[in-house]
């Protein structure tokens, strides 16, 4: 399988460069599309008040700039990007996203936590694999300060 539709998952961090980069790379040269998303990660049991709803717009305003930023910087090698910026519980999100637009291809990067970090952080990457149904390429980010890639597992 040719993956045409690739959707890129992003926090923005250091750790999902390496992923994007790798989705750009995949987009340019199968890819008739790309599809980039970000997730305003908020729990289902926030208090929408007021200041919420303002923190949460700017913070939205914040993030399609940024989608924007990365939008001109692909822009040369991959014909046609989608950007979405979505809020809500971002495993369910992506999953929600990669069915309506039937991606071919999901692309997360991940900061590679094992034993209780990963249990105390949990794996946005780990969820989308259990219920996207769909292929899927997990990156892993530069290593942490104090820590390599040669980690044992």
């Amino acid at each position: 399988m040719v993956p045409k539709k690739i959707l890129f998952c992003t926090d923005f961090s250091e750790n999902s460069r390496t992923a994007w980069e790798l989705a750009v790379d995949y987009a340019n040269a199968f890819g008739e599309q790309l599809l980039i998303l970000h997730v305003l990660d908020v729990p289902g049991y926030v208090d929408w008040a007021e200041k919420l709803r303002e923190i949460l717009e700017e913070t939205q305003r914040a993030a399609n700039e940024r989608l924007q930023s990365m939008v001109k910087e692909c822009s040369q090698m991959v014909k046609d990007v989608k950007t979405y910026c979505r809020t809500g519980i971002a495993a369910g999100e992506i999953v929600s996203l990669a069915q309506e637009e039937s991606v071919d291809l999901i692309v997360v990067g991940t900061h590679g936590r094992t034993g209780v970090k990963h249990l105390v952080m949990g794996s946005v990457a780990r969820s989308v694999l259990k219920t996207a149904h769909r292929p899927m390429m997990i990156v892993e980010g530069p290593p942490e300060k104090g820590e390599s890639f040669e980690r044992s597992k």
